[in-house]
């Protein structure tokens, strides 16, 4: 027979919130992970369809290949073409998010193969994108947002005034915070969040729990 569905966790928060910490935290104390980023930036190198519907909004020399002959795709053209243009992001959105949500799927399909008991989806934009439609929980990870810009300056990622524009494009975190079902402040150092992410933990697992002996 076949277990039981794993309890679906999203863990979301805005540009240099620390989420990505937390769902690797989350992973190393037993969590599977789905990280829909890093997902999507795969089937924007591999999948066809998406390299096809990508080269008709942005133009084909977006891609080049490298000298060993794999694709290689333009991020930062495509960032500030759709951080200035909100009918960009969405039109790129469109392409990708559907791609995201099937392959989560099969993700769900594996860990309840598996037993495993809480599977961690992370994405950047859960619920501007669909993305919290069919999970148990939702976790939000907020931070100082000029903490975010420093963090999201020392990462590379731009420069102040890129990072802001990124950020106007994310919703706010009083509004992903209104929607969340469990908030986790990152405020201190990446101890402090550890600490904080285990005491998120022991509550997924409960509701996990909670979830199983009801029959969810």
């Amino acid at each position: 027979m076949m277990p039981a569905s794993p309890f679906l966790v999203g863990i979301t928060g805005g540009l240099g919130s620390g989420k990505s910490m937390v769902c690797h935290f989350l992973s190393e104390m037993g969590c599977a992970l789905f990280e829909s980023d890093r997902v999507a930036k795969e089937l924007q190198l591999h999948d066809p369809q998406v390299i096809e519907g990508i080269k008709a909004l942005f133009g084909a020399d977006v891609y080049s290949l490298n000298t060993a002959g794999s694709l290689v795709l333009d991020r930062k053209k495509i960032a500030s073409c759709v951080f200035s243009s909100s009918a960009k992001l969405d039109d790129l959105n469109r392409i990708i998010h559907p791609k995201v949500a099937d392959e989560f799927q099969k993700a769900v399909f594996n860990a309840r193969r598996q037993g495993t008991k809480i599977l961690v989806k992370e994405a950047a934009i859960l619920f501007e994108s669909g993305g919290n439609e069919g999970l148990d929980a939702v976790v939000v990870v907020v931070a100082d947002v000029e903490e975010r810009i420093a963090r999201a300056v020392q990462k590379g990622m731009g420069v102040r005034e890129e990072i802001m524009q990124r950020l106007a494009a994310q919703w706010p975190q009083d509004k992903l915070m209104a929607k969340a079902d469990y908030v986790l402040f990152n405020k201190g150092t990446p101890d402090e969040l550890k600490k904080e992410t285990e005491v998120l933990y022991s509550r997924l697992l409960a509701a996990a729990s909670h979830c199983t002996d009801h029959g969810v």
